[in-house]
């Protein structure tokens, strides 16, 4: 019988979850870093009292395209998040339609195309309370950029609550 312990020591057991097929979960990110957009980390537009509006630039958006296509055109797109003390109370909560954004003019261009702002002036400014056009390249090829210094108008309830509020302004290109 030692013969037999012998050969059932060089067995080896599977392990009781291997199993006849598995799965493995494949991820990849399709790069688009021929068009980009490059926006300010941050701005503080200072303060105001319940009742007034505050307004600032927020310093320069850059669209860059570097797709060199004989034909490339782009839409640069805003809409903003509401600001808050980071209480949900209503008082201590200004709503995105209270946020006023105009792009102004180009900056800075470089390439060939027409550049066009989505709010040349004060007067065309839009509220973001839904995603709106800040900056399109409508004509001509590609390898160009594109630069403009928005401006925001908040207006601060009458009823706000005194705090620091803070928010989102989120600018995207396609």
């Amino acid at each position: 019988m030692p013969c037999v312990a012998a050969a059932l020591a060089g067995v080896s057991s599977l392990p009781a979850s291997a199993q006849p097929s598995g799965d493995t979960t494949v991820t990849f990110t399709v790069s688009t870093s021929d068009l980009t957009i490059e926006v300010p980390a941050s701005r503080n537009l200072g303060s105001g009292f319940p009742g007034q509006t505050i307004s600032g630039q927020l310093g320069t958006v850059t669209v860059d395209d570097g797709r060199a296509a004989a034909s490339a055109t782009w839409t640069a797109s805003v809409v903003s998040t509401q600001f808050d003390t980071g209480i949900d109370d209503p008082a201590e909560i200004i709503l995105p339609n209270l946020v006023q954004y105009w792009s102004g003019p180009a900056t800075a261009t470089t390439g060939t195309g027409t550049f066009v702002p989505g709010q040349p002036t004060r007067s065309d400014r839009v509220t973001l309370d839904q995603p709106r056009t800040a900056f399109s390249k409508t004509a001509g090829s590609g390898n160009n950029t594109a630069s403009w210094n928005p401006t925001l108008e908040i207006t601060i309830p009458p009823d706000a609550v005194g705090g620091l509020y803070s928010g989102t302004v989120t600018h995207s290109v396609a």
